[in-house]
């Protein structure tokens, strides 16, 4: 792979890694509940599902979505209602995130790291993400480093991006804050979950 076609898929790789959506929303309660473990273990799981998506690409998920179209709105459905899942489950929430750890019983690294592989395993915008742009660099004929570094890219770049925003996120500074904010921050997560998976439905069935 040439150094302009690698700059190129970094540069979609950053791009779409720090685009606002359900990942981050979940990033942010999973971080904020559970602290840096928590917090890298929903980024680097969410970074293996982006990995997974480089690699069926490399091996022909665009042509297959292409020429079956139903598999993909089950792709897209799917995503909606774990997303509608999420979304309810932190509505539901019992007093937030603060009373969370409070109570001593905060979610553990392997159900964030669940909820990070599943929620980009399961979310429609990374298909059509790697359909039409990811699959553009995917060339017959290349060898073995150009495809690890097709895979090892989107994943190390998202992998990264969602560390550096725990880290963030735990700062003493910031952490207090948005603890103080907890349950304001659940509700608020839970509804743009639900949203997104409206919009994802309604564009679906449309």
């Amino acid at each position: 792979m040439s150094w302009s076609n690698w700059s190129g898929l970094l540069l979609i790789c950053l791009l779409g890694a720090m685009s606002p959506g359900p990942s981050l929303a979940m990033v942010t309660r999973h971080a904020l509940a559970g602290g840096k473990r928590n917090g890298f273990a929903i980024a680097w799981a969410h970074a293996a599902g982006v990995g997974m998506y480089a690699l069926l690409t490399m091996f022909g998920l665009a042509v297959l979505l292409h020429q079956s179209p139903r598999l993909f709105m089950v792709l897209t459905l799917l995503g909606a209602a774990y997303l509608t899942y999420l979304g309810l489950r932190a509505l539901m929430s019992q007093g937030g995130i603060a009373q969370t750890l409070e109570a001593g019983n905060p979610e553990s690294a392997a159900q964030a790291a669940r909820d990070g592989l599943m929620i980009s395993l399961l979310n429609p915008k990374l298909a059509l993400f790697f359909i039409a742009l990811f699959s553009q660099f995917v060339q017959p004929g290349s060898d073995t480093l150009a495809h690890f570094t097709l895979v090892a890219t989107p994943f190390v770049i998202d992998g990264l991006w969602y560390t550096l925003v725990t880290l963030l996120l735990v700062h003493p500074a910031v952490l207090e804050k948005l603890r103080a904010r907890s349950r304001l921050i659940d509700r608020l997560s839970g509804v743009v979950l639900i949203l997104l998976a409206v919009r994802v439905f309604v564009t679906a069935l449309a």
